[in-house]
């Protein structure tokens, strides 16, 4: 076994999984604490890496692509902060970190996990029934239907269709958009049969979010719904979708590709690794 404690999270590696338990520092983000402890089976993982700075280092999980629902309702906008696999570690437990590193990656290799895509999530998402309210409402799901209630700062035109109740059959697709600079973020469901393309302060299908403290929690509603649709490799393109969501799709698969050169340049990804997660996506494309 092998554990790092830290301010921001206490990390513990079994023989099979690794337990992530969010820290209880004031800092330690919300969306992280709302997640509570997560357990990663090590089938899951398609790395580890260490990366040391001059005033701390980063302890970074990598998962096979499609293990979890997180990254694919957040699509790669959630912030470093907010990132369950990521570790913050202080300089006088650098040991510790290339320690557990190690034990990880000796683990991955006797287990011959492969670092390929997977075809259905291995990360249940988040505990139901969930509520949260930010921007101009509330979303709530028990795992059968969404509920959209608005408040007081909500448009008369999207406050008077009056609360919303979405069928998850109903329902898809789910996108969280964190709000960047002067524009406002959103959680999103595109509904069968609904008309697409409006702003988010209009959609009555969305919840518009505007920078606020609670925003990331609208990233949990949006994991817990992706994760009971069907998985992004398996679903066939129905005939309800349009032009536009198959557009938004292509545009997610391809900030998937760039950041995998990112990580490929800061040398978080090996040459192999990368050429592995790269065809998936491609596949996907």
């Amino acid at each position: 076994m092998a554990e790092i404690i830290q301010r921001d999270a206490t990390w513990v590696f079994g023989t099979d999984a690794l337990r992530l338990t969010p820290g209880r520092d004031r800092n330690v983000s919300v969306l992280r604490r709302a997640l509570g402890e997560l357990a990663v089976p090590l089938h899951a993982l398609a790395g580890v890496s260490f990366e040391r700075g001059r005033r701390s280092g980063r302890l970074r999980l990598r998962l096979r692509d499609g293990a979890d629902p997180l990254p694919h309702a957040t699509g790669g906008r959630l912030a470093e902060a907010h990132d369950p696999f990521l570790l913050t570690v202080e300089p006088d437990r650098f040991g510790v970190a290339e320690y557990f590193t190690d034990e990880v990656r000796d683990a991955l290799l006797l287990a011959r996990v492969p670092g390929t895509a997977v075809t259905g999530y291995l990360l249940p998402g988040p505990s139901l029934p969930l509520s949260v309210s930010a921007g101009d409402g509330t979303a709530s799901f028990d795992g059968e239907r969404v509920r959209l209630e608005w408040n007081w700062k909500t448009e008369d035109v999207k406050a008077a269709t009056g609360p919303r109740t979405l069928a998850l059959a109903d329902i898809l697709g789910v996108e969280w958009q964190p709000s960047a600079g002067l524009e406002n973020g959103h959680l999103r469901f595109r509904v069968r049969g609904a008309a697409t393309g409006m702003r988010a302060k209009y959609d009555p299908n969305a919840v518009e979010l505007w920078g606020f403290g609670r925003d990331p929690l609208m990233a949990l509603v949006a994991t817990a719904v992706q994760a009971r649709l069907p998985h992004p490799s398996t679903a066939p393109p129905g005939p309800g979708r349009t032009g536009g969501e198959a557009g938004a799709d292509h545009d997610a698969l391809l900030r998937r590709l760039r950041e995998l050169g990112e990580l490929r340049r800061e040398g978080v990804l090996t040459e192999e690794e990368f050429a592995s997660a790269k065809q998936a996506v491609l596949k996907r494309m």
